[in-house]
């Protein structure tokens, strides 16, 4: 079974209103980056947290909606991933120049998401199925958007704290990982 996003009906594949909150979310990338680099002070860097709020519910109410109302396509199954992981790498470079050990959770973030990212499209040319995210993944996203919210609008954050934090991440991209392998591994092998 080959997968032909072509070939489906194109309105109802790219324009659906979950699409178009995914579509959504990609412009704000550059919108929040604009007003973070720019930031004067407390006010700004609480509009660059309102703006990633805005994402991460239009992130939450976009799959309740393609749920709800059966608009689930393949290409939102691609496009909302896209959105969260280019989303969150923005976001996470970002804050590198606030937070050093940002620059691992960045590493760490890379390296998960083209791990999770070969596995899936060989998953997908094996099987011919697009996969959506699992549990685990969800945790590890949702953290990492719980983070990069608070460290971005808490200024003065205490280093201890921010550090604790950034570990946590950390272990839960690696777990994400390594279970996103391991699921993949022997799906692949049937």
């Amino acid at each position: 079974m080959e997968i032909d996003i072509m070939k489906k009906d194109w309105k109802r594949e790219y324009f659906s209103i979950p699409n178009l909150m995914g579509y959504f979310r990609l412009i704000l990338i550059p919108v929040y980056l604009m007003v973070y680099i720019h930031a004067d002070g407390m006010k700004d860097y609480a509009i660059a947290a309102g703006i990633l709020l805005l994402s991460a519910l239009t992130d939450f109410f976009d799959g309740k909606v393609a749920r709800r109302f059966d608009m689930i396509t393949d290409w939102g199954k691609i496009l909302d991933p896209i959105a969260d992981k280019l989303t969150q790498g923005i976001v996470v470079i970002s804050l590198i120049f606030r937070y050093r050990f940002m620059a691992i959770v960045l590493v760490i973030f890379i390296v998960q998401q083209l791990g999770q990212g070969i596995l899936g499209l060989i998953y997908i040319k094996k099987s011919g199925k697009v996969e959506g995210a699992k549990m685990f993944g969800k945790v590890s996203t949702a953290f990492l958007d719980f983070m990069v919210l608070v460290l971005v609008i808490w200024i003065d954050i205490p280093k201890n704290v921010a550090l604790a934090m950034m570990t946590v991440s950390v272990f839960l991209m690696t777990n994400s990982l390594l279970r996103y392998f391991d699921y993949y591994y022997k799906e692949i092998r049937k």
